[in-house]
């Protein structure tokens, strides 16, 4: 089966220093959609937080959008003080191909979330990076000039600020600006001194903007109680950490300082610190296969038992998130693997009756059976996310507070969805049903029990993704709308029913028992 894309997004977010709505953010990022969070970085004298998660194109953007509305939420930028520049509580938004996606997927991620987030959310939103639709806020400094409290004035009476969706005026959460860039490195070297004017000095040195190295972007703090060079490397091959790190040296011993240590936030490139300890240590014959892990990874080095379990451990793993107590994977994820298992089998039996001189007449049946199962199969697996999604996207609109406006409609929106994708399982595993009952009939012998079993999980699959549109359609205010979907839920339930009887007796009847 083909790896689906995967996207990362690296939400920066103005808040360091309260633990509770640092994991509340975080939450409504893993709650609304099936995405992994990586990491999660925070820093009280920056008071910032940056988030990294990862996923499909369509979880990521609901990840994102369900951050940005938790830290509009939570955050007040009328009272938000920290060392970091930032326009908006959800500060800076960037996403970033990482599997079989490209920067222009990215920027259309990035366009609908700001369409998305300056209509439904009111908050004004600026584009950056590749995503831009103006070439003077291609650099995210240039957007963020003046930072907050100059926006305020300045959005409603400055053309050249007018946000490129969302409204013209700034309340409490600010704006977001939202991206698509290349993977960078954001990498902090702190200095043996208090004076912070030092840090200042040498970020000026290095930076693109001053003069300095290009594809560098630097500022000066004061971090615990030690001057801080702050930077992002943008193109870390071009323009390589160890490269960097070699000048601060330079420059800070001309001050009489030195390096104390350094730090990455976030995650990086396993190819940029490869690149440092190639120069350090002068391994100029040097291949990446010389790591152990690599080799290691290798499928020629991996042993056939081994590989032959991969599928199970990845069963027994979800088989664990399932029981973990936390809220997704949930029944309607079950159900949708059980469909998929019932897609499985109806697929399996046909593989086995296929190619076979005694069931010769059903050839172009099997063929055709297994073509169709493949694809059922595979909608069904993907329902899995669809259905933790559609939960996520439920109990954010649950989270909206009670006299904000949009909370009803967004209420009603996600039951809509929460109702859709559980009748979608319904109607994908009632069609694998009907393969397992073409299966039944006409398929390998052998393999009659496994025909009668797939009807089982199918049927299994409707009955428990019923429920979910029943008390999902129970919750929406409009009555015809509620009728639609518990009405196509009994028919497809009965029709199942009725379907999974005659298989059973069919099964039983070709195997005489």
């Amino acid at each position: 089966m083909t790896a689906s894309p995967l996207i990362e997004c690296i939400p920066n977010f103005s808040e360091g220093q309260r633990p509770d709505v640092i994991a509340a953010i975080v939450d409504a990022i893993r709650s609304a959609a099936p995405v992994q969070i990586l990491d999660s970085s925070s820093n009280a004298d920056h008071n910032r937080t940056v988030v990294t998660f990862a996923g499909t194109p369509e979880a990521v953007e609901t990840a994102a959008f369900a951050g940005i509305r938790a830290a509009a939420q939570l955050i007040d930028m009328n009272e938000q003080r920290g060392e970091h520049p930032r326009l908006g509580a959800a500060d800076v938004v960037p996403f970033v191909p990482l599997r079989d996606a490209t920067l222009s997927d990215c920027v259309a991620i990035a366009r609908r979330l700001g369409e998305r987030v300056g209509n439904q959310l009111s908050i004004p939103v600026y584009l950056y990076e590749d995503a831009a639709l103006l070439p003077e806020r291609k650099n995210l400094e240039d957007v963020r000039r003046g930072q907050y409290e100059a926006l305020k004035v300045a959005i409603s009476t400055d053309p050249a600020r007018l946000p490129d969706f969302g409204p013209a005026q700034l309340g409490k959460a600010g704006a977001v600006i939202i991206g698509a860039r290349p993977p960078l490195i954001a990498f902090n070297v702190f200095l043996n001194t208090a004076d912070v004017q030092i840090a200042k000095h040498i970020a000026r040195a290095i930076r693109q903007s001053s003069g300095g190295f290009r594809y560098v972007k630097a500022s000066g703090f004061l971090v615990e109680g030690r001057a801080q060079v702050s930077m992002n490397l943008t193109n870390f091959e071009q323009t390589p950490i160890h490269r960097v790190v070699e000048l601060i040296r330079r420059e800070a011993a001309r001050y009489g300082v030195g390096v104390a240590f350094s730090e990455l936030i976030g995650l990086t490139p396993e190819a940029a610190l490869i690149d440092a300890a190639q120069w350090y240590l002068q391994l100029d014959r040097f291949t990446p296969d010389q790591l152990l892990e690599r080799r290691i990874q290798q499928p020629e080095a991996q042993p056939i038992a081994e590989a032959a379990l991969a599928g199970a451990a990845l069963t027994r793993d979800f088989v664990a998130t399932v029981a973990s107590g936390t809220p997704t994977p949930g029944g309607g994820a079950v159900a949708a693997l059980a469909g998929a298992l019932g897609a499985a089998l109806a697929e399996m039996v046909a593989q086995l009756t296929a190619g076979r001189k005694k069931y010769a007449e059903v050839e172009a049946d099997m063929q055709s059976i297994i073509g169709q199962a493949a694809e059922l199969r595979g909608k069904l697996l993907t329902g899995i996310d669809q259905d933790m999604a559609a939960y996520g996207s439920v109990m954010s609109a649950f989270k909206i507070p009670k006299d904000d406006p949009t909370r009803e409609t967004a209420i009603q929106q996600a039951l809509t969805l929460a109702a859709e994708v559980p009748l979608l399982i319904m109607n994908d595993a009632l069609a694998a049903m009907l393969l397992a009952s073409s299966v039944a009939a006409l398929g390998n012998i052998n393999a009659i029990s496994d025909a009668a079993v797939s009807a089982h999980m199918a049927l299994a699959a409707i009955e428990s993704a019923a429920l979910n549109v029943r008390i999902n359609a129970k919750s929406m205010t409009s009555a015809a709308q509620s009728e639609h979907f518990r009405t196509k839920a009994q028919d497809i339930t009965q029709a199942a029913r009725t379907l999974h009887g005659q298989i059973i007796a069919k099964v039983e009847t070709r195997a005489g028992i």
